[in-house]
C-alpha cells in the first residue's frame, strides 16, 4: 500500500526536464548587409550574430525573412518569437523584451550625388520628399519630426531604388551601412535623423530565463571581439 501511495504521489508531480525546449522563431526583413538571401543561404551581419549567440546559449532557433510590417506584427502575437534588427525606441520599449545591441548606430538622411542636395541642418531637409519603408520606425519618426512629404515603399530595397531613380529626394539609412554603400552607389550624407540601439525584440511572454541567456551570449560576442569581426567581414566599420 505504501509503495502504491508513493507511486501515485510521484505520478502527480509535474514532469521536469529541459525548460522551454521549443524552437525560438526569429523574423527579419531583407535588409542587406544585415539580413538577406544569397541563393538559398541566409546571410548578414545581424543574422550571423543571432546564429552565434543562440548556438552559444544552447537554444534551438529558426530564422525567416518576410516583409517588415508582417514580421513586426507576428513578433508581438506569436509565442517564442523574436524580431531583428529592431530599433529600440521609447514607443517600442514596453511592447517587447529586448536583447541588445546587435548594432549601435546613427540613422542619417542621404541623397544621390547628382541631386544637388548638400549636407546641412535637419531643418532644411523638411522641404524634400523623404522615402522610407512601411512599418519601419523611421516612418513614424519622420512624421513626428515634421516632414510633410513622406513616401512609403514596401521595403528597404524598394526605397533605395526610388532614391537612385530620382523618385524621392532623401531616405534614412544606417550610417554604418552608408559607409559601405557609398563605395558603390553615388550617395551623399545630408543630415543626422536619430541615434539608436538596435537589437532583438521578443514577444512579451518570452521566457525571461531564455532572454537572459541570449543577452549573456551576445554580451560575450561583443566582449571577445566577435561582433566587431562580423562587421568587418561585411565591410562595415564598427560603431565602437
Amino acid at each position: 500500500m505504501i509503495k502504491q501511495l508513493l507511486l501515485l504521489a510521484l505520478l502527480s508531480l509535474p514532469l521536469t526536464g529541459p525548460a522551454h525546449a521549443a524552437t525560438v522563431k526569429f523574423m527579419t526583413e531583407e535588409y542587406p548587409p544585415f539580413s538577406y538571401h544569397e541563393g538559398d543561404a541566409l546571410k548578414g551581419a545581424s543574422v550571423e550574430q543571432v546564429e552565434l549567440l543562440m548556438q552559444k546559449a544552447g537554444i534551438d532557433m529558426h530564422i525567416e525573412l518576410m516583409p517588415w510590417t508582417r514580421a513586426y506584427a507576428a513578433a508581438q502575437a506569436t509565442p517564442m518569437a523574436c524580431l531583428f534588427t529592431t530599433a529600440h525606441s521609447p514607443e517600442r520599449d514596453k511592447l517587447f523584451k529586448w536583447v541588445e545591441p546587435l548594432l549601435v548606430d546613427d540613422n542619417i538622411l542621404v541623397a544621390t550625388a547628382s541631386s544637388g542636395i548638400s549636407e546641412g541642418d535637419l531643418e532644411d531637409t523638411r522641404r524634400y520628399v523623404v522615402g522610407t519603408h512601411r512599418g519601419d520606425y523611421t516612418e513614424k519618426l519622420l512624421k513626428e519630426k515634421g516632414f510633410p512629404r513622406v513616401d512609403v515603399a514596401s521595403d528597404f530595397p524598394a526605397t533605395l531604388r526610388k532614391l537612385l531613380n530620382g523618385r524621392i529626394d532623401l531616405m534614412p539609412i544606417s550610417e554604418i551601412y552608408f559607409e559601405k554603400l557609398k563605395v558603390d552607389q553615388p550617395l551623399v550624407r545630408v543630415a543626422t535623423l536619430s541615434s539608436q540601439s538596435l537589437g532583438i525584440a521578443c514577444e512579451k511572454s518570452f521566457p525571461e530565463d531564455l532572454r537572459a541567456r541570449m543577452q549573456q551570449a551576445l554580451d560575450a560576442l561583443i566582449a571577445d571581439g566577435t561582433q566587431r569581426a562580423i562587421f568587418a567581414k561585411y565591410g562595415l566599420h564598427s560603431p565602437h
